[in-house]
């Protein structure tokens, strides 16, 4: 998929790189536009070779933003559900656009259309798209995993739920026993989340029934995945399309009962970052000859945009019995064949570097309630306490313009002053995870910023077993500059970077897009 393509040789198992925080492209170096959809397996018609099929929706307003990302798009806009194909989950190949706008409208648009999965009805011998259509449910049916779908029935939730139309949803598929189900939510509040099995009813594609295994928070982006024979329930916090942590619960059976009972736990290695600046979108469990591999495929989108590049974010999931470790990767191999993953040698290693995965200005009364950075620690030596109280507080991020966005990205950068002289440092710590080591070796560290006057200290370091290396800034720097650190050296697994500022009142500092990657 140019998620950075490596060539593909028929019938060599190799690992090919999946590269997160850009636009991505299909091997043939067309934009890939699938949002809000799933990836199912399906036999190839014409040589029954099983393939990935991924469908999403393609938004006018992502093109709109791939093409200007300076810009932050009002609306999004339906025009189709694209599909893909793929054999190695890697190189992707446009199928078709599988539900055109004509047939999703054919009978009325009704607002919203989005949020989708595709299932294979044996009974029928026919594949169903069941989409979210305005306040109720679209499903459509075609001959062909790759289309064309065409209308087959609306259906409304109220008898079932209480609401004509789902919360968000998405479609699960059983690979052992070949059922599937649609997983979605409550549609008012969305406190409630259910499955139902899709199957024929009357000679129609239908819910065969429906099971509620959740009541408590509010949750969306629900979606599902297997592993080990134990099923997964997963969701996102309320938070409009804005980026958040990643929440499951864990059954034995797909009917439940999930543990903890209406109580989500938090995906550890989600939280420093909003997982990776997404919501949960769905999952592909790869049983390869070697491992078994769960991805996580998040969503990166907010009407249109404006929280960092890429609107697909996959991540590879670890395991530490049935706790789920979220792996917050910018770069990573995979081969699909073995389901062997590792990180790659370009990966980024710090944890919301662009300073997208804090949406609003920060501190933040409503939600989140929030007094700091995600990822990031602010130490006040001296100065106003960073506090709730937006009279004296100072305001840790900044709202970059559109000039200012065709130097970095997204619409969100650091922070650094205050109205009395201050005293400030914000850091992170980098340190290996169960899953992810960070090499001994020489690292670069890399950062856009600019500065006004005022500063008696301001510098950019790093910090490992004792050994600091700095990049002092020295006078005024009015227009965005990349600030480089080379030859950083990290041991023992760990390293402290940050910025280190002493200014008058009213000095202030911009700083954004901070990579560390290993030389």
């Amino acid at each position: 998929m140019a998620l950075t393509i490596l060539e593909v040789v028929p019938g060599n198992a190799q690992p090919l790189n999946i590269k997160n925080d850009v636009f991505w492209n299909t091997r043939g170096g067309q934009p890939i536009y699938s949002q809000g959809g799933g990836i199912f397996r399906f036999k190839a018609p014409a040589t029954a070779t099983e393939k990935f099929y991924w469908y999403g929706v393609h938004y006018k307003g992502a093109e709109i933003y791939r093409e200007s990302p300076n810009k932050t798009v009002p609306g999004s806009g339906f025009e189709s559900v694209t599909c893909y194909t793929s054999t190695d989950m890697v190189n992707w190949t446009f199928e078709s656009d599988a539900l055109t706008k004509t047939d999703a409208t054919q009978y009325g648009r009704g607002g919203w259309i989005g949020r989708l999965g595709v299932a294979y009805v044996k009974k029928l011998n026919k594949y169903a798209m069941l989409v979210q259509h305005g306040s109720e449910v679209l499903i459509a049916v075609s001959e062909h995993p790759a289309g064309p779908f065409k209308w087959h029935q609306k259906i409304s939730m109220l008898d079932r739920i209480g609401t004509s139309n789902t919360g968000d949803q998405t479609v699960f598929t059983d690979e052992d026993t070949g059922r599937s189900y649609l997983v979605y939510s409550y549609g008012k509040g969305r406190n409630k989340i259910y499955i139902s099995e899709i199957g024929v009813k009357n000679g129609k594609v239908d819910l065969l029934d429906c099971i509620k295994i959740f009541e408590g928070a509010g949750r969306e982006g629900n979606c599902m995945f297997k592993y080990k024979g134990k099923y997964y329930m997963a969701a996102s916090n309320l938070y409009g399309w804005d980026a958040s942590l990643a929440y499951y619960l864990v059954a034995d059976h797909i009917n439940g009962p999930y543990k903890p009972k209406n109580d989500m736990l938090v995906m550890d290695g989600s939280n420093k970052d909003y997982a990776h600046v997404t919501q949960t979108g769905f999952f592909v469990t790869l049983k390869g000859t070697k491992q078994e591999t769960v991805i996580y495929c998040g969503d990166r989108w907010s009407d249109f945009a404006g929280n960092g590049l890429g609107y697909n974010q996959w991540v590879p999931l670890s395991f530490n019995g049935d706790r789920p470790f979220f792996n917050s990767l910018g770069s990573w191999d995979l081969n699909a064949k073995t389901g062997e993953w590792n990180v790659a040698s370009d990966n980024n290693f710090v944890l919301n570097g662009s300073f997208e995965a804090d949406r609003k200005k920060m501190p933040s009364p409503v939600k989140p309630v929030q007094t700091f950075l995600m990822g990031w620690e602010t130490v006040v030596v001296k100065g106003n306490k960073v506090s709730l109280d937006s009279t004296t507080s100072p305001t840790l991020n900044h709202t970059n313009s559109e000039e200012e966005r065709k130097i970095v990205i997204g619409e969100r950068s650091l922070h650094i002053s205050d109205s009395v002289p201050f005293e400030r440092k914000v850091y992170q710590t980098i340190s290996s995870t169960p899953y992810v080591k960070l090499k001994n070796g020489l690292y670069t560290l890399k950062a856009f910023l600019r500065c006004s006057k005022g500063f008696t200290k301001l510098e950019v370091y790093a910090e490992s077993s004792g050994k600091r290396v700095a990049y002092p800034v020295k006078d005024e720097i009015s227009e965005w500059k990349m600030i480089e650190l080379k030859n950083i050296p990290v041991k023992n697994g760990k390293v402290e970077i940050g910025f280190a500022a002493n200014g008058d009142a009213g000095a202030s500092c911009q700083i954004d897009d901070v990579s560390l990657v290993l030389q």
